[in-house]
């Protein structure tokens, strides 16, 4: 299929149902080819940081959704769970619709690597046109991800024999958008114990688990990110770096922050995640970089 026309030639448009924490990103995709998928994402009020722009934990969720697709088309009939996974922003992206565009990077017999780059869609939300302007370089650029996935037998995913992207190629999928009570941050109901170490908790529950049954990637970056935001306030989280080591087997997931540098203009901490209910066992490990508001 060729790229450039697009949008003369996608399949039928599947609509699917949700009701997660993700539910009013009205996330809309488009697996290009078993290689690349694209996804497009409404920007809201809901969903900024502080200084207007797009929170960089939603991103994070996006990306990890999103770039999920080639990876699983990839190793099918494998499973994969996140295991490694960075965002780098190159400027707030703040009118929106948010789009990333995930390409195959390599696939090995116990791990899969996937690219994406973030970028404004600047008004544009219809998909074939999208597409087009990411071919032809007309997008505004926010940011790029590398993300690693860890092959899983897909027995670990309970309920994934629908869930089969390498037969979506050329197929938009939408997830109608459903009103969501609160913010990116406070919609997930994360309790704060001790502000100024940033020890907050985020319970394991079908709100924020994955099909496999743990808090999801871009959740616990929610999390890591409203706990630097705790530890310093008046700071934005641009950049992260995230090592997913182990599942929530019972939670809640709680977070201690190192504050590892703070200057006039930036900021880096390290975000430690347990799982405050199976003896701290260490989740993730996280690195991230914030700016200071203007």
């Amino acid at each position: 299929m060729s790229e450039n026309s697009i949008s003369a030639s996608l399949g039928p448009s599947v609509t699917m149902s949700q009701h997660t924490f993700t539910a009013d990103f009205g996330l809309t995709s488009l697996q290009v080819s078993k290689e690349r998928a694209v996804m497009r994402v409404d920007l809201h009020d809901k969903l900024r940081n502080d200084a207007g722009a797009a929170a960089l934990g939603m991103l994070t969720t996006v990306v990890d959704i999103v770039t999920s697709t080639p990876a699983l088309a990839a190793c099918s009939p494998d499973w994969t769970a996140t295991q490694d996974l960075s965002i780098h922003t190159a400027e707030p992206l703040t009118e929106g619709p948010v789009v990333v565009d995930t390409h195959l990077v390599r696939i090995g017999k116990k791990t899969v690597h996937v690219a994406a780059e973030i970028f404004d869609g600047c008004g544009i939300t219809d998909m074939g046109e999208l597409v087009t302007a990411l071919d032809d370089g007309a997008l505004r650029p926010a940011g790029r991800g590398l993300v690693t996935f860890a092959r899983l037998p897909r027995a670990a995913a309970a309920g994934s024999d629908h869930y089969n992207p390498g037969e979506w190629v050329g197929a938009i999928r939408e997830y109608p958008s459903e009103h969501v009570e609160g913010s990116i941050y406070s919609r997930l109901g994360m309790h704060t114990l001790d502000a100024h170490t940033g020890v907050l908790e985020l319970d394991l529950t079908p709100f924020v688990a994955n099909m496999i049954g743990t808090i999801q990637g871009g959740a616990q970056a929610l999390l890591a990110e409203h706990a630097a935001h705790t530890v310093l306030p008046g700071f934005v989280a641009t950049d992260i770096q995230a090592h997913y080591l182990s599942q929530v087997k019972v939670g809640p997931a709680r977070s201690h922050v190192t504050v590892v540098r703070e200057t006039k203009d930036h900021a880096v901490v390290d975000v430690r995640l347990v799982d405050a209910g199976a003896d701290d066992q260490v989740l993730a490990l996280t690195t991230v970089t914030l700016q200071r508001l203007s």
